[in-house]
């Protein structure tokens, strides 16, 4: 993982992402996965998501998370 600036860590940053307003609405936010796996880890990542009763889909260079616990329906 890369070094973070002293005022953000692994959890402020996941925190800040997942509590964004569009999170607070239910919305959707993404990152690009080699930006969550070099600041937090793929794992905490995941754990935050799943503590939080979110759903998170990994697609092309992007972890796509559903900010609520909707079923996600694959249209094509």
């Amino acid at each position: 993982m890369t070094h973070l600036p002293d005022h953000l860590t692994p959890e402020i940053w996941l925190t800040q992402m997942l509590s964004s307003k569009e999170a607070q609405k239910g919305g959707v936010v993404k990152r690009q996965i080699r930006d969550v796996e070099r600041l937090v880890g793929r794992d905490a990542f995941v754990a935050a998501v799943e503590e939080r009763g979110f759903q998170a889909v990994r697609n092309g260079r992007h972890y796509v998370v559903f900010c609520n616990d909707q079923p996600i329906r694959r249209v094509r």
